[in-house]
Order: structure tokens, then C-alpha cells, then sequence
């Protein structure tokens, strides 16, 4: 099963994982300014961990939908105190980048991954980097930019389209040197997607055509807009997406039952307990014993 994939540097707990989210941003969609000082944001990665988070996605530039780009100057200044500080504390990292340039100085800092939303599209030089190091790589469906992404949001048949696409840019960064070993795919959840015309839930319906790709595979929902849009109240107001943490774990139980390798999410400890029925449930008990409290990067939930 691909959630069962072996990754380098990343665990490998016979379950579904999870990612906790780390925006040190001011202007992220959900928690944008929440964890821009480095002391907040190391010290929120940590207490992720220890709700049981088994890695924490550090990024420094937002990709919410009409955000405009920082600087490279600006990314590193942001992420890198945070990196070093939870792997030194032995905490598994991924990077949430675009650039190469800041997937280098996150991976040279000991982060094992590199969550890359536009699939090496953005940076020409993400992949020579990815197979030099041999890190872990997210290749992500992307199709623009976040100034114009939702834009790009036609489809006649969303689901092969997205699967089309995906399979490329994974063909093309194995044909530029990265090792299939290496891939995660993410079908891009919110990501050129759009609520109003069920892209996304169409995505997550047919998650097994994904898995015939072969690698393993990270679903991100959490918060997004269209679990605010499913929930919206008697006057189509959408759901805030602080709101939608019930919400995203239901979607993170189906995820990890239908085979995700990995959920990302903001609000980790009901998704760490949804995760871990998930694997009692698909495993007709024989996971029991995965369903206590798993020891992270040398720490353990509290």
C-alpha cells in the first residue's frame, strides 16, 4: 500500500502520517502572523510534535490564493532559525519552498524534506538540488502562481487532468536525475482547484487513481475553502477555516484509510487520533498496538 512507502530520513510507523503546518508567514490563509517571531513558531513546532505530529512543514512564503512572492532574502531570514533549532531538537522537517535555493539551506540544516507546491516548476534548479541531496520531494500539482492560480482552474475532466499532469512532472524530475525512491505526489488540494465546482472533492473521491502513479501520497486539505464552502451556513456565508479543524480531521480518517502515505494539518492532535483509527480499523485490530502514543524525533506526546 502507499501509504506503506519507506522514505529517506522520514518515519516509517506502519500508519498514515502526520504533518503539522509551521507558517511563518504574516499573511498566511489560516494562522498568517500566528508564528512569525522564530520563538513562537519553534516552540509551536514543538508542541505539534508533542500533540503527535510525526513531521513539521516549516514554510516562509505564503501560497494562499492571490498572495504575492517574498524575496529569496526574506524566505531564509524566516525559515531558517526555525529549521535548525527543531532539527536540533530532533524533530523530522520538511521544507515548504518553491526555491532551490531555500530547499538547500533547509536540507544542508538537516531538514528531510522538501514540500515543493509547484512540483519544480517554479525553480529550474529544484531538481538538480533534490537528486544531488537525495532528499524526500513532494511533487505537487500546480498550474501557477497564487496571484493567478485560481484562473487556471478549467478542467474538462478534472480528475485525469490532474493525474496527467502530475505523472509529468514526476516523469520530468526523474528524467532530470531524482530518484523515484525519492517522490511523494500531492494532487494539490485548493491549488488551481475551485469550491464552487467540486474539483477538489472529485480529487479525493477517485484518490486510488492517484495511487497507480506508484508513489506515495500527501493529502493536504486542512482548512481549505472548500470545507468552509461545504459547511457555509443558511445564507451561503462560508464557514471560517478555524472553524473547519472537525472537518479536516474527517477528511484526514478517510485519507488515511484510502491509503495516504501522509495528511497535513494546522490543528494536529485530532488528526494524530484519526489517524490511528484509521489503522485499527483497516487492520481489523491487528494495528492495535499503533494506535498508542508513537515516541517523534525523540520526544513523545504528552
Amino acid at each position: 500500500m502507499a501509504s506503506m512507502m519507506k522514505l529517506p530520513g522520514l518515519p516509517d510507523l506502519g500508519r498514515c502520517l502526520v504533518m503539522g503546518v509551521v507558517n511563518v508567514t504574516p499573511d498566511s490563509f489560516s494562522d498568517g502572523g500566528d508564528w512569525f517571531d522564530h520563538g513562537r513558531a519553534i516552540e509551536h513546532g514543538l508542541r505539534l510534535v508533542d500533540e503527535g505530529a510525526d513531521i513539521i512543514d516549516v514554510g516562509g512564503e505564503s501560497t494562499r490564493p492571490g498572495a504575492q512572492r517574498v524575496s529569496r532574502d526574506e524566505e531564509l531570514r524566516r525559515i531558517g532559525p526555525v529549521v535548525r533549532e527543531l532539527v536540533r531538537q530532533g524533530v523530522p522537517v520538511s521544507i515548504d519552498t518553491m526555491r532551490a535555493e531555500v530547499a538547500e539551506h533547509a536540507v544542508e540544516a538537516g531538514a528531510a524534506l522538501v514540500n515543493d507546491v509547484s512540483g519544480g516548476l517554479a525553480d529550474p534548479a529544484m531538481a538538480r538540488l533534490v537528486a544531488k541531496s537525495g532528499v524526500a520531494y513532494v511533487v505537487m500539482h500546480w498550474r501557477g502562481h497564487s496571484h493567478d492560480m485560481q484562473n487556471r482552474a478549467v478542467y474538462t475532466d478534472v480528475v485525469h487532468e490532474v493525474h496527467e499532469e502530475l505523472r509529468q512532472r514526476m516523469e520530468a524530475m526523474i528524467a532530470e536525475g531524482v530518484d523515484p525512491g525519492q517522490i511523494v505526489l500531492d494532487p494539490g488540494l485548493g491549488f488551481s482547484k475551485r469550491p464552487d465546482r467540486g474539483h477538489n472533492w472529485a480529487l479525493l473521491a477517485e484518490m486510488d487513481r492517484f495511487h497507480e502513479l506508484g508513489r506515495p501520497l500527501l493529502i493536504a486539505g486542512s482548512r481549505k475553502r472548500f470545507l468552509g464552502r461545504l459547511l457555509a451556513d443558511a445564507d451561503g456565508r462560508d464557514r471560517p477555516f478555524t472553524e473547519c479543524d472537525a472537518a479536516t480531521a474527517a477528511l484526514s480518517t478517510l485519507a488515511a484509510a484510502n491509503g495516504a502515505w501522509c495528511v497535513r494539518v494546522h490543528d494536529v492532535a485530532p488528526t494524530a487520533d484519526a489517524v490511528r483509527v484509521a489503522a485499527a480499523w483497516s487492520s481489523g485490530g491487528a494495528a492495535l498496538d499503533e494506535g498508542r502514543a508513537d515516541p517523534v524525533g525523540g520526544r513523545s506526546r504528552r
